[in-house]
């Protein structure tokens, strides 16, 4: 990490620890922090693991920011981004600069709230037994989960060349309290950030509840907490991008056959604060949090900008039946999505439909019936937008029904690239596709590499 994110880091864990004790109120103009005078008690420690959800929830990370870049990288002009910013332009045009504002903060977002996660997996012993395996497995899911988002923008997809040497983002496993030297680190291999994040959420699955106790939630939704089954539902993204089938498969299943969560009876209802199929999401109030996919894909009736439109040629790939198809609003003859137009809407980041569609694929590349056939996992997602069923299903049609169910939730350079596709005449393995090291980083970071093409 440079000295703009140490800075960053310290300044959230500052303000954190002074919202969690009234009564530390002098705080010295230094460069560290004691660790021994940081997070004394379990509620230091419940207040910091709040802290690293507040973090997540910011617009650049699962508030909106991780979705929209996965969409717009991975855009071929089933969209026109209509906006105003450049920074979100040049991701939809592919021709991202080092000094891109959007990119910067995705890198600097992600490494503020994993080093709040940190903190909390290195003060555990300052939790109840009672209450230890859940902090451990919530921190432990969000350090996973951001470098999961991390090393598939920043590094080779891992279906492109040689894991093992390509390079991924550095690994920064333990609180970052004092300024130095050793804190400059270079990038770790894409294996091995992988590595890491299975390590996380595998634990993450072991340690966490089924659900979260109100204890913990308070008054909040529970579904803004991590649960067992977010943790299942999250290793089956990662071991998809993989091309572990296998282990996605498995653990989509278990996600599914948990039984914590069910499909909304409309399409519609999936995208409700109250929909019974959302896994995780980041919590948003009139106090706090913020929607950053109703800011660009809302139009202006519902409090968005209205920048990312959607085409013609999209829509066109619904059937007519489909209600999909039909889930859009036309303004000014430009036309937006439905699924964002709550501006104090809850964003989702996980939906028990993506699951089925992730069983539905791997059962079908791996010739097996795990749960339920890919025909019928398939047609279940179907029935529920009144498509018409089909009667036999192959690789291209679920690879469609990922499309026309996820659109606009962030999955799309990521299918592209663990499929090897294209976006429009680009491959893959490109490397406009890959987002460059902010050059921030570089400039103080004399260790890490950059990106080739930039």
């Amino acid at each position: 990490m440079n000295t703009y994110i140490k800075n960053g880091l310290l300044v959230g864990l500052s303000t954190l620890l002074l919202t969690a004790c009234n009564d530390r109120l002098t705080v010295q103009p230094t460069q560290s922090i004691d660790a021994s005078q940081a997070l004394n008690t379990e509620r230091d420690v419940q207040i910091t693991l709040t802290g690293a959800y507040d973090g997540i929830s910011d617009v650049n990370l699962y508030g909106g920011g991780i979705q929209y870049t996965g969409e717009l990288l991975g855009d071929n002009r089933d969209v026109v981004f209509g906006g105003t910013f450049t920074t979100l332009d040049e991701l939809w045009r592919k021709t991202v600069t080092t000094t891109n504002v959007d990119v910067r903060d995705l890198w600097l977002d992600s490494y503020n709230a994993i080093n709040r996660a940190n903190n909390v997996l290195a003060n555990l012993d300052k939790v109840s037994a009672a209450n230890r395996n859940n902090y451990e497995g919530q921190a432990r899911f969000l350090r996973g989960s951001l470098y999961f988002e991390l090393v598939k923008f920043y590094g080779k997809s891992f279906n492109d060349g040689t894991p093992a040497s390509n390079l991924g983002v550095p690994l920064v496993l333990t609180p970052t309290g004092t300024i130095g030297d050793a804190d400059s680190r270079p990038r770790n291999s894409v294996a091995e950030v992988y590595a890491q994040v299975l390590d996380d959420l595998t634990k993450a699955e072991q340690l966490l509840p089924a659900s979260q106790p109100a204890s913990f939630a308070g008054t909040a939704d529970p579904k803004g907490f991590a649960n067992k089954v977010a943790a299942q539902a999250m290793l089956a993204r990662v071991y998809l991008q993989q091309q572990n089938f296998a282990g996605a498969r498995d653990a989509a299943n278990r996600a599914i056959t948990a039984g914590t969560f069910s499909l909304a009876s409309t399409f519609a209802g999936a995208f409700t604060d109250t929909s019974p199929e959302t896994i995780f999401k980041v919590l948003v109030t009139d106090q706090d949090g913020s929607n950053a996919l109703n800011t660009y894909y809302g139009s202006t009736r519902v409090s968005g900008r209205g920048d990312i439109r959607v085409q013609t040629k999209f829509r066109q790939l619904y059937e007519a039946a489909d209600v999909r198809g039909q889930f859009f609003t036309t303004v000014n003859n430009n036309v937006f999505t439905n699924k964002f137009n709550d501006r104090f809407g809850d964003v989702p980041v996980i939906r028990l439909a993506e699951m089925y569609l992730v069983r539905a694929e791997t059962n079908l590349r791996l010739n097996t019936t795990v749960g339920a056939t890919p025909l019928a996992d398939v047609n279940l997602i179907r029935a529920r937008a009144a498509a018409p069923a089909l009667t036999s299903v192959n690789l291209a049609a679920v690879l469609l029904e990922r499309r026309l169910e996820l659109a606009f939730e962030g999955q799309q350079i990521a299918d592209i690239k663990r499929t090897a596709g294209t976006v429009g005449t680009t491959p893959y393995n490109a490397n406009n596709l890959v987002l460059p090291i902010p050059q921030r980083e570089i400039d103080t970071n004399k260790q890490l590499t950059q990106n080739p093409g930039y």
